[in-house]
């Protein structure tokens, strides 16, 4: 790292005169237009002159605020200095999958959020930069995919979602024999079925699965785990397990009105609209109708953008609080408005009401104001008194998140040992009761954040290399 950006001690206040430059972005008129994705890659001279703005901090919170402990302002510095092979090779020893993961990622509450520029300036776009080095690295075919010599031991993984994935690519990396169960006859889980492709395309995570193919991970598709194979059985087959089931179903619309023609959960809506097949379930049309979505996360957020796409007349949004509480990635948001979808904030529905044959014809709805802080720390909203008024609709799509879904009945997965609130008591090493078996995600923290799959994911893989190495000690 000789270069100018990392011997001339002015480079350090480069971003004094370089502005913050993030990933193109295609225009509105033509992205609504398909379901193609947002956002394009960086060109080389852009990604130099942003990975210069790094002021390589000694301590650098990036760092520590990233998922994955990535070397960012290591990669950074070599991508500066247009080394972007080098930088991508490093980028790739301590992350997995970096270029899923930096399409749906929020680097904005994690490491750009804690870049030291965002105070005098603007933070560094890593998560820009990211996926510039990981696409320059794969159209080039440089990314070896030989697999390491066998070390003797199986792995079985249960769930190919983002958590599974990269425990096995983790795992594989290191000699093991790794075989993916999923429950669906595709691999990647809520990374094919769960996001629209505009935010993440299907050929990114089918390249990836090729690749970790390529590299001796095997896929066992349509298996049910719990149903067509026990987990009795997994522990039989092989040395070691990792649950990574999605275990989460979509919460019930809480008021009256649910039962209507034209209600629906918004994850089906998204399902079906991303995957190949949409399965057995009516079509859920969008063309032409008032679609009101109720939520403000991300999956709310993908189902306004999805129902543009699909020519919804309009695409309205119901959230009780207000515009600074919504949960949703702000860049998510921006595209939403962009697009054309309308955002009613302090709204909170109360009831959908129909018509006499059963089909939804409106949401009733009420004023309220912020309150004192909840116990997640966000402004409970408060109803006023006399504000009721009607939204009109003629799709409403309920997106109020997950709970926890049970155990396949019978299964002897519900022998593994649980915490208080149902989720599965693991140690400090992800293992659960049953001695090599381990989980992540959805199963220990209930459905939540990518950032708990990612660490989890990464540091079960580890556990269970530590628990083999042990094995292989102890014989």
């Amino acid at each position: 790292m000789n270069s100018e950006h990392s011997s001339d001690p002015g480079t350090r206040f480069v971003w004094r005169s370089v502005d913050r430059a993030d990933a193109p972005k295609r225009a509105v008129a033509e992205r609504v237009a398909d379901f193609l994705e947002v956002y394009s890659d960086l060109d080389e001279a852009t990604a130099r002159e942003q990975a210069a703005r790094c002021v390589q901090c000694p301590n650098p919170n990036c760092v520590t605020d990233c998922p994955m402990a990535n070397r960012i302002p290591e990669w950074l510095a070599l991508t500066a200095e247009g080394h972007f092979l080098e930088a991508a090779e490093l980028l790739i020893l301590g992350s997995s999958m970096p270029e899923i993961f930096c399409r749906i990622c929020t680097p904005e509450r994690q490491c750009e959020a804690n870049c030291i520029l965002g105070g005098p300036s603007e933070p560094v776009p890593i998560g820009a930069i990211e996926r510039f080095l990981q696409e320059y690295a794969l159209q080039r075919g440089v990314l070896g995919v030989t697999p390491p010599p066998p070390n003797g031991y199986r792995v079985a993984v249960v769930g190919s979602g983002p958590g599974g994935l990269i425990c096995a690519e983790d795992l594989v990396r290191l000699g093991y024999a790794v075989t993916v169960f999923e429950a669906s006859s595709v691999p990647g889980g809520l990374l094919i079925s769960g996001l629209p492709a505009f935010k993440l395309p299907k050929a990114v995570v089918e390249r990836r699965v090729e690749l970790m193919r390529k590299r001796g991970v095997e896929f066992r598709l349509g298996v049910r785990v719990g149903v067509d194979v026990s987990l009795a059985g997994l522990r039989r087959e092989f040395d070691a397990v990792f649950l990574a089931i999605g275990a989460r179903q979509a919460r019930p619309l809480p008021i009256p009105g649910g039962d209507l023609r034209g209600v629906h959960q918004a994850v089906l809506f998204i399902i079906q609209k991303s995957a190949a097949s949409p399965g057995d379930v009516p079509l859920i049309d969008a063309q032409g109708k008032r679609v009101v979505v109720l939520g403000g996360g991300d999956t709310a957020l993908d189902c306004l953008r999805t129902a543009i796409r699909c020519g919804a007349r309009e695409a309205r949004c119901l959230y009780r609080r207000d515009e600074a509480n919504l949960p949703a990635t702000r860049k998510h948001y921006q595209n939403a408005r962009e697009e054309g979808a309308r955002f009613d904030f302090q709204v909170q529905a109360v009831a959908v009401a129909g018509d006499a044959t059963g089909q939804v014809t409106h949401v009733r709805c009420l004023r309220v104001a912020m309150g004192e802080p909840d116990a997640d720390g966000r402004n409970a909203p408060v109803p006023v008194p006399g504000s009721e008024f009607d939204v009109s609709a003629d799709l409403v799509l309920v997106a109020y998140g997950f709970d926890r879904a049970p155990c396949p009945p019978g299964s002897d997965f519900g022998e593994l040992a649980r915490v208080a609130t149902g989720e599965l008591q693991l140690d400090q090493k992800q293992m659960t009761s049953f001695p090599g078996v381990f989980a992540g995600g959805d199963l220990v923290h209930g459905p939540g954040h990518l950032v708990d799959t990612v660490r989890d994911a990464r540091k079960a893989a580890k556990a269970i290399h530590a628990y083999l190495a042990g094995l292989d000690r102890a014989g």
